[in-house]
């Protein structure tokens, strides 16, 4: 209480109910497991073997002896046979199997609480608001970016342990082209583009050489403001590569999503669910927040119709609730890839030729093709954890 005062006491509590009721309550778990999401099940060979018309298959001549092991050619079914698949409600027995779901569990259910400290924290500054005290609830939140990140790159690394994953050349390829892009964005004046990089450049170099001139040490600053972007422009373009896939599932995940919505307002909210980055990026274009949102031109004048402060608190709101609108639409997005197993069975029905049944049985569960198409939790993975990233990081910013 000396310290940190009724924040430590908030964080205890949190650290404490996380321990108690995580492994009999997880939003995580209820978000996958509430009924509304429905997978469907791989036929058995025995089916497809129905189907098909023939029957069990013997020890035939045909067969290839090995020493003393007799291998049977596999099964081959017509690509136009008459299949239907079977859907089934995602339970929590069928979660126990799936690859990286503590991962997804961890990051929901620490999100939440991380969230749950920060609301605490805000009302006690409101009320109190005390000087002396460090914020505890920014910790968290570099906790949650922080998990974010180790997740997106568990994932990322995954890519490069397959031999002949077409996805490493992807994620390398665009990795040296956020670098070149970063570069180009970091040229950009402040003028046109509010990142705030120069003031905070300049106080962190005031500081560090403050600190270094009470400990009897001369120096010019930490590091130049050239190194400073260089390094800044190779952590961007490591991003950029981890969020490679997520951006590309997330387009096919959209179109996937307004082709099985019937509603109007559900594809309005899809479009602009998918809109929503471009809309966060154009709020730090001066041009635009200046001179047509807080400034906007009435004839030959322009009228002011909000300070900084509040377009800054205006700006944090809206990205919370488009942040918002991207986990209310995890449901369409989420049952959009379940679907993609019938989508694969109708195209192979319009095919000619023959196809075996492990290779079918393969399809089902991984559509698509994709070694990132390995679970459900993995594809929340590598589409959600963006915008904790963004969410997160704004709230450190309006603080």
């Amino acid at each position: 209480m000396g310290v940190i005062g009724i924040q430590l006491v908030v964080t205890m509590v949190m650290a404490s109910a996380m321990q108690k009721i995580l492994p009999h309550y997880s939003l995580a778990r209820w978000l996958l497991c509430n009924g509304s999401l429905r997978w469907y099940q791989h036929p058995t060979e025995e089916e497809l073997r129905i189907l098909a018309g023939k029957q069990q298959k013997g020890k035939s001549r045909k067969d290839r002896k090995y020493n003393g092991h007799i291998e049977s050619k596999p099964l081959t079914i017509p690509k136009d046979i008459d299949l239907h698949l079977e859907t089934k409600s995602v339970t929590e027995v069928d979660t126990l199997a799936l690859h990286y779901f503590p991962e997804y569990q961890w990051l929901v259910d620490f999100t939440v609480a991380a969230t749950v400290v920060y609301l605490v924290t805000e009302v006690y500054y409101s009320f109190v608001k005390p000087t002396q005290e460090m914020n505890i609830s920014l910790v968290w939140c570099l906790l949650v970016l922080s998990f974010a990140i180790k997740v997106l790159f568990s994932l990322t690394t995954h890519y490069f342990k397959v031999e002949d994953g077409g996805e490493r050349s992807v994620c390398v390829t665009f990795g040296f082209f956020f670098f070149v892009k970063a570069m180009a964005v970091l040229i950009v004046t402040e003028n046109y583009l509010e990142f705030g990089l120069e003031t905070g450049f300049t106080n962190f170099s005031d500081s560090a050489m403050q600190f270094l001139e009470k400990q009897g040490l001369e120096s010019q600053g930490p590091v130049s403001k050239l190194t400073f972007k260089f390094f800044l422009a190779i952590f961007c373009s490591f991003i950029g590569a981890f969020l490679t896939f997520p951006g590309l599932r997330l387009a096919q995940m959209h179109l996937d999503a307004l082709n099985l919505a019937t509603e109007k307002i559900t594809q309005t909210l899809l479009h602009i669910n998918f809109l929503a980055p471009l809309f966060m990026v154009l709020l730090w274009v001066k041009p635009i927040t200046k001179d047509y949102i807080m400034n906007p031109p009435l004839g030959k004048e322009s009228v002011p119709l909000m300070t900084e402060a509040t377009f800054d608190t205006l700006r944090l709101w809206l990205i919370i609730v488009l942040c918002a609108l991207r986990l209310a639409m995890m449901r369409s997005h989420l049952q959009a890839y379940l679907n993609l197993a019938q989508k694969c069975v109708d195209q192979m029905k319009k095919e000619a030729g023959r196809i075996s049944t492990v290779e079918l049985q393969k399809m089902v569960i991984t559509p698509g093709g994709f070694i990132q198409n390995l679970c459900l939790p993995c594809q929340w993975i590598i589409v959600y954890p963006p915008i904790l990233f963004t969410l997160n990081y704004h709230l450190l910013m309006g603080r």
